[in-house]
């Protein structure tokens, strides 16, 4: 029997849309492939996101979540007297520390933007909103500074495979901060 009134189909859209990019990259992501995963029909995926570009936007929005909620976790980063390089080193631990997975996907929606620039926008609120918070810290340039770094971080070890490194992290973080 079909749903008749489906409040959550968007969502099951966007979250199809996330596992069809974790398992086959941005490449294997078309209307069909997430219909299909979200077991809803074609039509649904179009009536809901007229492109692929406004259908990861919202995948792209809610990956760019992940961060922020490990971020908004750890109420030391607001703490003035917390050493801020090293929370931030151990947030960083934290995020690349589990399944990579949901890493991966975000970053790879993240650096999808070079590409299709409806994507660009999203991609700065995420660099923005991190900036923000850390400029509770410290000044807006040293701020972006941070999260250029912290980029820079996650991008080595996901593109070498290699562990983190936290002490590695910790010292870089340090030397921005002065």
């Amino acid at each position: 029997m079909p749903r008749r009134h489906d409040p959550e189909r968007r969502q099951r859209i966007i979250d199809a849309a996330i596992r069809v990019v974790g398992r086959q990259g941005i490449a294997g992501l078309s209307h069909r492939t997430v219909a299909a995963e979200a077991d809803v029909p074609l039509g649904s995926t179009t009536y809901h996101f007229a492109t692929l570009d406004e259908l990861l936007v919202a995948a792209l929005r809610q990956a760019n979540e992940g961060f922020a909620e490990v971020v908004a976790g750890h109420p030391a980063l607001a703490d003035p007297d917390a050493d801020l390089a090293d929370e931030l080193a151990r947030v960083l631990g934290e995020w690349l520390g589990g399944d990579r997975t949901g890493v991966e996907l975000e970053y790879e929606l993240y650096l999808a933007a070079l590409r299709r620039p409806a994507l660009r926008p999203v991609a700065g609120e995420w660099a923005e909103g991190v900036g923000a918070l850390l400029a509770e810290r410290t000044d807006p340039v040293t701020a972006r500074a941070l999260v250029a770094v912290l980029d820079g971080i996650c991008l080595q070890v996901l593109l070498t495979d290699s562990v983190y490194d936290e002490g590695y992290a910790r010292e870089v973080l340090a030397r921005v901060l002065g």
